[in-house]
């Protein structure tokens, strides 16, 4: 990439390209990737950053100079740019695993001995193009490698297999669903937290669910747990009345590794066949955004005052799930999961 001088350029010319490189950060691309875009040394970028954090969109024209320095620093800028993106917490010795206002605060004041507001460092983390987010959590046991290998080889050679035998793939996994989880938000007067009258009684039931990237899915409601027998019951309705192979592919749990389920898958004659996700991935298996949106946008808004409400409830929310193909089908869009829409 050809380095832009700034010396060859005019006021107008330095002035426009310092602020195409602010506003790219300020819209989340990475510092590295514009300078290398701009043509510029990544410091200088951030020195401009610097300048933009102290004074604004005025501070970034070229034909101004002077100003008392900023309290920030290009290279302090840098530096906590890089702190925050590419360190955990725990690897600055913090006890919490995410990055919180509060957190970087109390890191700049350990590096740099400057005290910033929570609403400051907010800003600061804003202006550096980082957004809060919910993160991602991921098992400490699960192995990248198997993970790459599932991706790469063994998930294509079951879609190949599937496309030989004309066989449908779907998803599956098990759920516990409580009277007692509660989602959304309600509107109300400041200072009045609303209250919403439901039983103090727990219960709940379990299901099991499968979904494909066509947009189908089936479910069937345990008020025991899963076992080994309503598993199979589960792998006879999905294949009822089927004329193809039923590939289903779910987690490594005992209940789907049973004796019995082995012995009935085989007695199926290639009918139904099971394979198995990388241990602990939760993330991979498009079901999951099945449990997500009945706890979510189905039973957790709903107050249920005792069993067979909840069993209504959920059956209700599950049945009309299954006429929105388009949704079910969103499952296999997340960044996850796309592997499998195919």
């Amino acid at each position: 990439m050809r380095k832009n001088d700034a010396r060859k350029l005019t006021h107008e010319q330095l002035t426009e390209l310092r602020k195409r490189g602010v506003g790219a950060v300020l819209d989340g691309e990475a510092p590295s990737k514009v300078a290398r875009i701009l043509g510029i040394n990544e410091s200088t970028l951030f020195g401009w950053m610097a300048r933009y954090r102290q004074g604004g969109w005025d501070a970034l024209d070229a034909r101004k100079r002077g100003g008392r320095p900023p309290k920030l620093t290009a290279k302090i800028l840098k530096w906590i740019y890089d702190t925050v993106t590419m360190k955990d917490p725990l690897q600055m010795k913090f006890p919490f695993a995410l990055w919180t206002s509060r957190m970087v605060a109390t890191l700049i004041m350990r590096k740099f001995k400057i005290t910033l507001s929570k609403a400051s460092v907010c800003r600061l983390l804003n202006q550096l193009g980082l957004t809060a987010q919910k993160p991602l959590w991921r098992a400490f046991q699960q192995e990248p490698q198997v993970v790459k290998q599932w991706l790469n080889n063994d998930y294509p050679k079951i879609r190949k297999l599937a496309k030989r035998l004309k066989a449908r793939i779907y998803f599956g996994d098990e759920a516990g669903i409580r009277s007692d989880f509660h989602s959304g938000t309600t509107w109300a007067v400041r200072g009045k937290t609303p209250v919403i009258r439901t039983t103090g009684a727990r219960f709940g039931m379990n299901l099991i669910s499968a979904v494909s990237a066509k947009g189908q899915m089936r479910f069937m409601v345990s008020e025991g747990r899963v076992t080994g027998d309503i598993f199979i019951d589960f792998l006879k309705r999905l294949i009822h009345k089927a004329t193809t192979p039923v590939f289903l592919i779910v987690d490594g749990h005992p209940t789907h590794r049973a004796v019995a389920v082995a012995k009935f898958v085989e007695s199926t004659k290639g009918m139904v066949q099971i394979f198995f996700l990388p241990p602990y991935s939760p993330e991979l298996n498009p079901d999951e955004y099945v449990w997500n949106d009945l706890k979510n946008n189905g039973v957790g808004r709903i107050p249920a005052l005792g069993p067979d409400q909840l069993k209504a409830n959920v059956v209700s929310h599950m049945r009309g799930l299954q006429k929105k193909q388009s949704l079910v089908r969103s499952f296999f869009q997340a960044p996850e999961t796309i592997y499998a829409s195919a």
